[in-house]
């Protein structure tokens, strides 16, 4: 989780749009900072009309994307939005100021290894008594039948993963891993490590920690984690950062990844609004065209308590400050990115009663799946909660585990799971992926009136066996290996 609205909201700029018509560069450009944006190619399209506008305009196109024409360009022109428009360009949108901070709220907490080692189990793999998260889906059991298959890489894009870490130094797939930061790939290991969040080291833990009797263990153990940094230094999640992410994954051939964030400036992300549009379109051109190359895309639902099946105002974005939060009528065609998303699994959280986590986000035909999210504020009967009610993972730096929660957590146990069904499945294609882990999850039924865990957090869940608390259920290891 990212904030405690939702999964790392992308923050408020208003959208540049150029209007597609015949205008030429101005004679004399007005210079201004440096300003990032994308440019869209009509669709199926050659970029290099589009790379002419942008030279003519007086842009550098960074990083070019021919295979769903979207050009990530850099001008000091003020009016190179309106300058670049023309033949060969179907929009522009500047994305600067687009991202919020990675950061641990409320919805996280996080304790060192000295603070777990008390309660921890000194036989096996050190923690596993504290994986109450892995015991609630048969991990245990799934391995008696398979850990993974090596060859098979999970893409995390996230804030980078910590590769020297006891429980992920063989784990990292470190010449398939890139930072993507700009929207321009670096291969770098010293680019794709985290370096003020460990937040994609978690979630990479609990993808594959090593089976190696020390800290956890991970979902699939014997899969490999590739580190995709699509969160920056000062923790923001740029549209371009993920795009980039998204093709790097699918061009190196990884068949799951996850995706715990949000790309957008608004919390929905509306096709019909003039200044959203452009980065709507390149993010499922980017999403088409990783899951016609084999690559299954995993996403949280989100940390506001939203059900996203019925959503009609947004009242509290942009929320980063720079700009007037608008009070926006949303309809159908606002959307979360990546969750909603056509072709996506979206997952919400659970805790270790297996009730939704208090402050997922829901939606009946929205969600696909559950998985352990963690619940650090609620028990069934009233007992106190505690920090080990999160998710028991690995963090960074130094080494240590430590506990959040958040649909974040939820994610990359759906992740892992996709890992372990494409091991005892090889070939499988995203689509027949996904209706596995649906088939084989454990429905969960709705809980009877208003679900109200911790006051102020209100749901009301909806349809019957699939639903819109848990989709089809809780993700289950064991069911898909058998």
């Amino acid at each position: 989780m990212y904030k405690s609205r939702v999964i790392g909201v992308a923050s408020a700029a208003a959208l540049t749009i150029g209007l597609i018509g015949a205008a030429a560069a101005p004679a004399v450009a007005a210079t201004g900072p440096e300003t990032s944006y994308l440019v869209l190619a009509p669709q199926g399209k050659s970029v290099a009309k589009a790379e002419a506008r942008v030279a003519a305009a007086g842009g550098t196109v960074v990083a070019s994307y021919g295979q769903i024409g979207v050009l990530v360009v850099r001008s000091t022109n003020t009016a190179f939005a309106t300058a670049v428009a023309g033949a060969g360009v179907q929009s522009v949108a500047s994305t600067d100021g687009l991202g919020t901070t990675l950061v641990d709220d409320e919805e996280s907490v996080a304790l060192d290894a000295s603070a777990v080692e008390a309660a921890g189990d000194p036989t096996g793999e050190q923690y596993w008594n504290l994986q109450w998260d892995m015991q609630q889906i048969d991990v245990d059991q799934a391995h008696e039948i398979t850990t993974g298959d090596p060859s098979v890489v999970v893409g995390v894009l996230d804030s980078g993963i910590d590769a020297t870490h006891p429980d992920l130094a063989t784990q990292v797939a470190k010449d398939q891993s890139a930072s993507c930061i700009g929207g321009v790939v670096d291969t770098a290991e010293s680019a794709w490590s985290p370096s003020t969040s460990d937040h994609g080291t978690h979630v990479a833990g609990t993808i594959a920690a090593a089976i190696n009797g020390v800290g956890i263990v991970g979902v699939a153990p014997g899969v490999k984690v590739a580190s995709v940094k699509v969160v920056n230094d000062d923790g923001f999640i740029f549209p371009e950062a993920a795009i980039c992410g998204y093709l790097w994954a699918a061009d190196h051939d990884m068949p799951v990844t996850n995706n715990s964030y949000f790309i957008d400036p608004w919390e929905f992300n509306c096709v019909n609004d003039p200044r959203q549009r452009p980065v709507w379109q390149a993010v499922q051109r980017a999403l088409a065209y990783s899951t016609a190359q084999g690559t299954l895309t995993v996403a949280s639902a989100g940390n506001s308590n939203v059900d996203l099946q019925h959503k009609f105002v947004d009242s509290a974005s942009p929320n980063d400050g720079s700009y007037p939060v608008e009070d926006r009528t949303i309809t159908g065609a606002c959307r979360d990115l990546p969750a909603e998303a056509p072709g996506v699994v979206t997952v919400s959280a659970v805790g270790p009663t297996e009730l939704k986590s208090y402050y997922s986000s829901y939606g009946l035909g929205v969600v696909d799946v559950t998985a352990p999210g963690g619940d650090t504020r609620f028990r069934t009967g009233g007992a106190t909660s505690t920090p080990s009610d999160g998710v028991l993972s690995t963090i960074y730096p130094g080494g240590k585990w430590g506990y959040k929660q958040g649909t974040s957590m939820a994610g990359p146990h759906v992740a892992g799971v996709a890992a372990l069904a494409v091991s005892a499945h090889p070939g499988m294609k995203p689509g027949a992926l996904a209706s596995l882990l649906e088939r084989t999850s454990e429905a969960l039924p709705c809980p009877v009136g208003v679900y109200e865990p911790r006051p102020g957090y209100p749901a009301v869940c909806t349809g019957g066996e699939r639903n819109g608390f848990y989709g089809a259920g809780n993700i289950n290891a064991l069911n898909v290996v058998q």
